[in-house]
């Protein structure tokens, strides 16, 4: 069974709030929240996801994050899984941390982590899928109530299959199969409903900010000014491997 503390055990509120505070270097001008703020906001091992984070970018600045903390329930079981997608000037460095609880007193819980550096230059595609709502009552001020952010890089692909069908709903012959690929190394579902419109924005943001990267054209001009870096912080060491593909 997958277990979370409260954001607050084991360290006190106070403590965990001015460790997460000095990771300034995570701090960025695309979206109104810092990378800081939106680990403590999830909840989900904020110090420890901020340290491993930081590790990872071994001292290159955050250009945009996206944090996406999903939630799933497998009958008695709740499972929680993070990912952290942070954007620097060159690198695009993903996160992933899951927990396992190793007891059922819950006393024994173990958090596997693993990160991943993609050179932007490195990467295909990005892809965002978008849905609306009522869309024959569109209008310009409309929220978009949901978002896929796809991004390729390995010629990783995904292929979807289904019978193939002529249109004559009264035939029954075998028309075979049809299908789709699709490459995709990551796949990010945000809802509005189950996310916030907010997370929403902040993920067409981050698109918008690695397509600029990507492309080497100006990214997006910064509304809030960025804290100057900090140190990097020790080396964390036996890191845990695990695939991209969501779940």
């Amino acid at each position: 069974m997958s277990f979370q503390p409260p954001a607050s055990a084991p360290e006190t509120p106070g403590n965990e709030n001015q460790a997460l505070r000095q990771h300034s270097s995570h701090n960025h001008g695309l979206q109104g929240q810092s990378l800081e703020d939106a680990l403590q906001k999830a909840g989900f091992y904020p110090r420890l996801v901020s340290d491993v984070v930081d590790d990872a970018l071994d001292g290159r600045d955050c250009v945009a994050h996206l944090v996406h903390l999903e939630t799933h329930f497998d009958r008695a079981e709740v499972r929680r899984h993070i990912t952290v997608l942070v954007l620097t000037a060159d690198m695009l460095v993903i996160t992933h941390v899951d927990d396992q609880q190793l007891d059922e007193a819950g006393e024994q819980i173990v958090a596997q982590i693993s990160t991943e550096s993609v050179p932007v230059a490195q990467i295909r595609s990005v892809v965002l899928s978008y849905m609306y709502a009522q869309p024959q009552n569109y209008k310009p001020s409309d929220p978009v109530r949901e978002l896929t952010l796809s991004i390729a890089w390995s010629g990783g692909q995904r292929l979807d299959m289904g019978p193939a069908s002529c249109g004559d709903p009264q035939c029954e012959a075998d028309h075979g199969y049809t299908g789709t690929i699709a490459q995709e190394d990551i796949v990010l579902r945000i809802s509005a409903e189950a996310d916030g419109l907010q997370a929403v924005q902040d993920a067409k943001l981050f698109a918008r900010a690695l397509r600029a990267v990507n492309t080497g054209s100006a990214a997006p001009v910064s509304h809030v000014q960025s804290m100057a870096p900090r140190p990097r912080s020790g080396v964390f060491g036996n890191r845990l491997s695990r695939g991209h593909q969501q779940r």
